[in-house]
């Protein structure tokens, strides 16, 4: 595997004043490409700069909720004035509004879908006509979740914008091949502030913070580590080295990285003349209905006490 060396190479990273974000923008730049930071918050984003530049990169600010075209183009246009260039995107921004279906509100469903999906989609559309007037080619690198690719009880609007995003990776794929850009979503599974509310994970998450390594049932068995240990998947598709990876969604957590399979048919039955009611309640339990696929993000497997 050639070096990843992202010299020259012009990043964005939405939502990166802290968290998964911040560890993509410095992984980034530590493999040399010039970041623009993004948060809602000047001082956190000021102070991810700080944090880049301290270490050795190149950073930028840019302070702007993403949701609407006019933040995307800022924040692209960012990029061209401060670099020249660019070269990858990483939509990484969200929110969480978590509830019930029955107790959700409008609100909470806008939030979440304009942040996330729409988001993406105006931000990924702004570097998409960037990279290919640039005729260099590019890379989209999509921020997704287990949620979006299993469902997850309570969270309708955010499963529902990361479904959409593994959507996206696949049609834009297709879309922008040509232009060589390549997409691709990403699956992270990291202590963060979401997933510190899990029960199984809180206590060791807790010892993490206190200087104790994750065990291994966690790191390997739940693919469930630090953002640092999800960070090293965007510069590795950002590069040379991952031209041919295109349209694939792809976990990472702790020690583990994993491919995720596309939807597809598993079974199938036919009927001359095609299905009644009555025929498809005396064939499904016996045919395609005879092994149901699970929903849901599985349990953590806890070591027996």
């Amino acid at each position: 595997m050639p070096s990843i060396d992202l010299t020259g190479k012009v990043a964005v990273v939405t939502g990166s004043g802290r968290g998964l974000g911040l560890a993509y923008a410095h992984a980034l730049a530590a493999h040399g490409a010039s970041v623009v930071v993004n948060d809602i918050d000047e001082a956190v984003a000021e102070q991810a700069v700080k944090s880049i530049t301290e270490a050795g990169g190149t950073a930028v600010a840019e302070v702007v909720p993403v949701g609407t075209t006019e933040a995307a183009e800022r924040l692209v246009n960012r990029a061209v004035e401060e670099f020249g260039r660019l070269d990858i995107l990483v939509t990484n921004a969200g929110i969480l509004r978590d509830k019930v279906l029955w107790k959700m509100t409008d609100e909470d469903f806008d939030a979440v879908i304009t942040t996330h999906l729409k988001g993406t989609f105006t931000c990924a559309r702004a570097a998409a006509v960037r990279m290919r007037e640039q005729g260099e080619g590019g890379s989209l690198i999509l921020v997704g979740s287990p949620a979006g690719q299993r469902g997850n009880f309570g969270q309708t609007n955010y499963s529902a914008a990361k479904a959409g995003i593994a959507a996206f990776a696949r049609t834009w794929s297709m879309e922008l091949g040509r232009a060589g850009i390549t997409v691709n979503a990403i699956v992270p599974v990291a202590a963060t502030a979401m997933t510190e509310t899990i029960p199984a994970f809180a206590p060791y998450i807790e010892a993490m913070r206190n200087g104790e390594p994750l065990p291994d049932f966690l790191r390997k068995g739940e693919g469930f580590g630090t953002p640092e240990d999800c960070a090293a998947l965007v510069p590795f598709l950002a590069s040379e080295a991952a031209r041919g990876i295109t349209g694939q969604a792809i976990g990472i957590g702790g020690d583990k990285v994993a491919l995720w399979s596309h939807p597809q048919e598993i079974s199938a039955a036919y009927a001359d003349g095609g299905w009644t009611p009555d025929t498809l309640a005396d064939a499904f339990p016996t045919s395609v209905g005879a092994e149901l696929q699970s929903v849901g993000i599985p349990a953590p497997k806890l070591p027996e006490a």
